[in-house]
């Protein structure tokens, strides 16, 4: 008897910045492409910055976000590879720093030192990517392999204002391999 092989894993790190509310085109993305979804969401994104209700529709799964206590079980399986998007500036230093205060930046630092293949949709304000830690923390990340991609390089402004969300450009960066 031999066991199906699963499809892969991938765990999709949610942050709280306001397009956050389009996630959900990621997830649906993510899983045309034959990935498993888990999404792992940081306290204050689960405050009202996307629908958790339909991500975990759509995923099957329960949205993480506080830690399991020792008994109970594991509710993803191991990560075949780490989506995070978007990506904010907290997010970014604090990974960075190795600041494990929440699930999410938890699972972040697990996931470098397990060298899973890791994919960054940043969604940082122009003045706040300016500033010399986050430069810092995006530098480090990227040495330690941390792929990174403009989420509105290559897209067009809609209506004048700020190009649209590219979600499915950190699944591209994680497939290219």
């Amino acid at each position: 008897m031999t066991d199906e092989p699963r499809a892969p894993f991938l765990y999709l790190v949610v942050c709280a910045a306001g397009v956050a509310a389009g996630v959900g085109r990621l997830i649906t993305a993510a899983l045309d492409r034959g990935w498993e979804v888990g999404v792992i969401a940081t306290p204050v994104a689960m405050n009202g910055f996307f629908d958790t209700a339909e991500a975990e529709a759509r995923t099957g799964r329960p949205i993480r976000s506080a830690w399991r206590r020792p008994a109970d079980p594991r509710p993803f399986p191991a990560p075949d590879a780490v989506a995070v998007a978007p990506a904010t500036f907290n997010t970014v230093n604090k990974w960075a720093a190795g600041l494990a205060d929440t699930l999410a930046v938890g699972t972040l630092c697990e996931a470098l030192g397990l060298d899973v293949p890791i994919a960054v949709l940043p969604c940082v304000a122009d003045a706040l990517a300016a500033h010399p830690a986050y430069q810092e923390s995006v530098a480090r990340l990227r040495g330690l392999g941390v792929r990174f991609v403009d989420p509105y390089a290559t897209t067009a402004e809609t209506d004048g204002g700020r190009p649209e969300f590219a979600w499915e450009r950190v699944l591209e960066l994680l497939e290219r391999g």
